[in-house]
């Protein structure tokens, strides 16, 4: 088998829990590996660190698989797909929708699994999972046994591993789409052929729970707020009415249709409109909620826009904040790795300087278990969820 020696100390990274080595990492290959090839790793004195998948024309030029000196074949994928459903039937036994690979998190580096109800959705997102592909998918299939499988590799990340974007059925028959799914007891419709992402944003099922005790007899402003996911969980608790703000028509619909199909139609109006310029005219309208949420999409896409995210975060938070009555919630997320959570913490308290306003730290949250965060990989790492109450 093919080899990569490292670096002297280069190993370090690897040493402390991180699965990725650059190319600067590396000292010398040797075996001529192919683009997609499993490879061992070496640190400089000769150690075996692990075995992983090689890529030459990615900045990441080798993702770890296993420490382990193990082949990488179709029983080393069953056992991955059976340990991370194991996962998920422990820490979320009453969900039957949710992510059932998250790439590090689950020590698959590079592969998305998302279950909806009966049908997986798969996203092969670097080179060496490409390759793997009808190994992986025969894996899922022997352990999983789903409905359908359907491929949504239609991310800009592949463009970064040579890989062009690839959507199809690969498996099994997809019911109609948008199909019906349920979180939290509450139903929801997916479209996991045209829906963003894979079709659904399945992080937050924990953190939309938390609005329970928050909203009965509330006046609540989703802004962002897609198809409505946050909306019908703040009317199935209690809110009074709720107003939902998304700059995207289609996700719109798909909030009306899933606030009414759970029977709370008549609580809620949704607006398409841009959030920045919709919470700017409500302040001047003298609009008061009890409870805003904020839940928009990544602002930092990389660490170089970092900075302007942060104006980004500040500007939406202050306004929310204007907008809240005396003892009401502010639910802010971001969902931008680079930003770590003191970070945007400092953003929000800075946002509430300028708003004049005291926040009491209700809860600080990040994504659902069935995203885990593996230590050493801060990447893993993405979803703040923070509520504060203006007191």
């Amino acid at each position: 088998m093919a080899g990569a020696t490292l670096r002297p100390k280069h190993e370090r990274r690897v040493a402390a829990g991180h699965l990725w080595i650059y190319q600067g990492n590396i000292e010398r290959i040797e075996g001529d590996p192919a683009p997609g090839d499993v490879i061992d790793v070496f640190s400089a004195r000769g150690e075996f660190l692990g075995r992983g998948y090689y890529n030459p024309h990615s900045q990441i030029a080798i993702r770890l698989l296993t420490r382990d000196d193990r082949p990488i074949d179709h029983a080393f994928f069953a056992e991955r797909i059976r340990k991370a459903q194991a996962w998920r039937a422990r820490v979320m036994p009453d969900q039957t929708s949710y992510r059932l690979i998250y790439s590090e998190g689950d020590l698959l580096p590079g592969l998305i699994v998302d279950r909806y109800e009966d049908v997986l959705v798969v996203q092969f997102l670097t080179l060496g999972m490409e390759v793997r592909r009808d190994e992986i998918i025969a894996a899922l299939e022997e352990v999983v046994e789903p409905r359908a499988v359907f491929e949504r590799s239609d991310v800009a990340s592949r463009r970064h591993e040579g890989l062009e974007p690839r959507v199809g059925l690969l498996r099994g028959e997809l019911p109609p789409q948008p199909m019906t799914i349920t979180e939290n007891g509450l139903a929801f419709e997916v479209d996991v052929v045209q829906g963003q992402k894979t079709g659904y944003f399945l992080d937050q099922k924990v953190n939309r729970t938390l609005l329970a005790p928050l909203v009965e007899g509330a006046r609540v402003l989703d802004v962002f707020c897609h198809t409505g996911s946050f909306s019908v969980h703040a009317l199935h608790y209690g809110a009074r009415e709720v107003t939902g703000i998304d700059s995207s028509e289609q996700a719109v619909a798909a909030a009306q249709r899933n606030v009414e199909r759970n029977g709370l139609g008549d609580r809620a109006r949704f607006e398409v409109a841009n959030a920045f310029d919709r919470l700017r005219e409500l302040e001047r309208e003298g609009e008061r909620f009890d409870c805003v949420i904020l839940d928009p999409p990544a602002f930092a896409k990389g660490k170089a826009h970092v900075e302007a995210a942060a104006r980004g975060y500040k500007e939406v938070n202050l306004r929310a904040l204007k907008l809240l009555e005396p003892g009401g919630f502010l639910v802010t997320c971001s969902c931008s790795h680079h930003m770590s959570p003191d970070e945007f913490y400092a953003v929000v308290l800075d946002a509430a300087l300028d708003a004049r306003k005291h926040l009491r730290v209700v809860d600080t949250r990040g994504q659902a278990p069935d995203h885990p965060v593996l230590a050493g990989v801060p990447e893993t790492a993405y979803l703040k969820c923070f509520i504060f109450q203006v007191i």
